[in-house]
């Protein structure tokens, strides 16, 4: 197997007395899927902004490529290759979908000081890069705001790929939406790692992770619960994990004596 395109070594963050996250360790391959799953306060958004440049981690290291970095900035981080793409998504819904596709960097025509948007190539190259993720966008001047939330997230997953990232941080891209457009979203996350990205999925479901997942590293109020290739565990095994064995069997048994009562 190929050296990891990105890899975390015992990643600690903390504020004061207060654990954000300890002792996580993982990595991402090219081409592969490395699922993050935590409820919330599980401390999958400080993972995020440590990866993307938002916070800074105080403990371990952080290796890109081979080697150790530490961002300064999301700026740095996308400079480097590593986009995330937020449940905000970031996009203007009034604005069309080849706009929102670029967003301030769209190609131009003429020479400086005297350029223009060129239209017609910035709409042809929306509509090929999100057919290249098996998108079809029949009409780029539509408003974004018109779009499902699973093409929603596409738009901005297949912008990502478009401008050279090398790893795709999604953050809960399925949260909000329904078991169809779910399936439309891991699709393209499918589709994304095929394209030779490294592609880390944020998410509380371990139905979603568990089908598109090769790796999965589960947290727990900032500490990890294990980190596994998906060949050592089971989906059963990776929901008993997350929910934290022994609280879900309590609940269990507190529900099947509620049902009893009744």
């Amino acid at each position: 197997m190929s050296a990891p395109l990105l890899e975390l070594d015992n990643i600690g963050k903390f504020y004061g007395n207060i654990i954000a996250l300890q002792g996580v360790t993982t990595e991402v391959q090219a081409g592969k899927v490395t699922c993050v799953l935590g409820d919330n306060g599980a401390g999958k958004s400080t993972f995020i902004k440590i990866l993307a440049g938002v916070h800074q981690h105080d403990a371990g290291t952080f290796s890109l490529e081979g080697r150790e970095v530490r961002f300064d900035s999301p700026r740095q981080a996308l400079d480097n290759g590593i986009a995330a793409v937020y449940q905000d998504l970031a996009m203007v819904p009034l604005m069309s979908v080849w706009r929102n596709f670029f967003l301030g960097s769209e190609p131009t025509k003429g020479v400086w000081p005297i350029e223009w948007i060129d239209t017609g190539k910035a709409k042809q190259i929306a509509k090929e890069e999100m057919a290249k993720m098996g998108i079809d966008i029949r009409d780029t001047e539509q408003p974004v705001g018109t779009l499902s939330g699973g093409e929603r997230q596409s738009v901005a997953i297949a912008r990502a790929v478009y401008f050279g990232a090398k790893v795709l941080i999604l953050d809960e891209p399925t949260s909000a939406l329904g078991v169809k457009q779910s399936g439309v979203v891991l699709r393209y996350i499918v589709e994304a790692a095929k394209r030779g990205l490294g592609v880390i999925f944020i998410t509380h479901n371990p139905a979603h992770a568990y089908p598109v997942g090769d790796r999965f590293l589960i947290l727990n109020r900032g500490k990890s619960m294990g980190n596994f290739a998906k060949e050592e565990i089971t989906q059963p095994e990776l929901t008993q994990l997350m929910a934290g064995g022994a609280e879900l069997e309590q609940l269990q048994h507190e529900l099947e004596a509620a049902v009893a009562g009744d």
